[in-house]
Order: C-alpha cells, then sequence, then structure tokens
C-alpha cells in the first residue's frame, strides 16, 4: 500500500480464460517447502516482493463454478508490504486500488474485498499496523496509513493514545526536520513487535460519528 491507498497487487492475464483481465498471483505448492516458503518464494520470483511482512491463510474459496472447466479450489493467502516498499514489477503486474479494482478475473474481487475486511478488522484488536508501517514514522504517517486501511479518517491523538495504551509504540528518541513551512520537528516511533498480537480483542476503530 501506499501511505494514502490500500492497494493489491494484480497481474493481467494473458491466456484464456478471463484474457486481459487482472488477477491474484498465484502458484503451486512444492513437495519440499510449507505454504508460507511458497508464497515467499513465488512473490519474490514473479514480482519481487521480498519485504512481505506479514502472511496468514485468509479462506478458501470453493465453489463449484468459480473457474471454467474442471472445478479448482483456491486456499488464498493475506499477505502485508510496508507503505515505503517499491518492488520492481513487471509489464504486466501493477498495483491497484482496493476501492477501485479493474475488472477481475474469476472470483478475485470476492477474494481482495474478503481480505481487505479481514485487514480492516485485525486493526482494531491487533498491532498488525507494524507489517503497513515503515520501520520508523511519524505519527501523521501513521495515522495516514490507518485512514487508508480503514477506509475513514483516523485522528492522530487517538491513534497514539490507543496503540500507546496497548503498549505497541515506542519512540525511536528521533526526530524528522521540519519542512519548508518550519515548526517543530516530528517524533519518529516505530511498533515495539514486528510479529502479530493480540492487543486488545474486543476492541473496534470505528469511524468517526459511528456507534
Amino acid at each position: 500500500m501506499r501511505s494514502d491507498t490500500l492497494r493489491v497487487l494484480l497481474w493481467q492475464r494473458a491466456l484464456d480464460p478471463h484474457i486481459g483481465r487482472w488477477s491474484l498471483p498465484g502458484g503451486r505448492l512444492r513437495a519440499d517447502e510449507d505454504v508460507e516458503t511458497s508464497i515467499r518464494r513465488q512473490l519474490a520470483e514473479k514480482v519481487d516482493i521480498r519485504e512481505l511482512r506479514h502472511v496468514e491463510q485468509l479462506a478458501v474459496f470453493s465453489a463449484p463454478d468459480r473457474v471454467p472447466g474442471p472445478r479448482v479450489v483456491a486456499t488464498a493467502f493475506l499477505g502485508l508490504v510496508p507503505s515505503d516498499a517499491d518492488p520492481v514489477v513487471p509489464e504486466d503486474t501493477a498495483w491497484h486500488d482496493v476501492d477501485a479494482l479493474p475488472r477481475t478475473a474469476f472470483d478475485h474481487e470476492a477474494i481482495i474485498l474478503r481480505a481487505r475486511d479481514r485487514l480492516r478488522s485485525k486493526l482494531s484488536y491487533t498491532n498488525i499496523g507494524f507489517a503497513l508501517a515503515p520501520d520508523a514514522f511519524t505519527l501523521s504517517a501513521l495515522r495516514d496509513i490507518y485512514s487508508a486501511a480503514l477506509g475513514h479518517k483516523v485522528s492522530a491523538t487517538n491513534l497514539q493514545r490507543v496503540l500507546s495504551r496497548r503498549g505497541v509504540l515506542k519512540p525511536t528518541g528521533t526526530t524528522v526536520p521540519p519542512g519548508r513551512s518550519g515548526g517543530r520537528p516530528a517524533a519518529l516511533y516505530t511498533f515495539t513487535d514486528t510479529t502479530m498480537q493480540v492487543t486488545d480483542p474486543f476492541a473496534v476503530l470505528r469511524p468517526p460519528g459511528a456507534r
């Protein structure tokens, strides 16, 4: 993702069925590797994604008619890369805004939206934001990342209060220089843990005004 937009990496199919449509990267599991190893290998080999911060199984998609021809059952995974990642992708591959998807192949739009909803849910009650943020960030940058992922504006002050109370943020002791307009240098923060932890199982980050 960029800090202002939640995006998904898709590649454009060159063959039928659904030639020209956009689809999620995928591939086969080798006999000598587990699922996460396979995902990381294929993303690194095919689309230069090497900064995969978090991987988890999303769901099994098994509708009999999900693809034309022989039945294919797909196991989908949610993989997250930090907002400052800039991999070199092939010409037939591109990042797309999750809220403005192109025409996708098969049931891939449903898979993407399921992944979006899973991410939004976990941002509420876990520290999974570490997988989207750079190693060090200002609170305003982290606010923008959460706002993009959640689909609604988030207050930097409230976000700092919530995440600090949960013990998932810590200051680095450094700052970034002020911009051209001057002002105080912004403090840099980092996440205390880079593995996913449930921090508040009953929390929900709701849009402003929601009850």
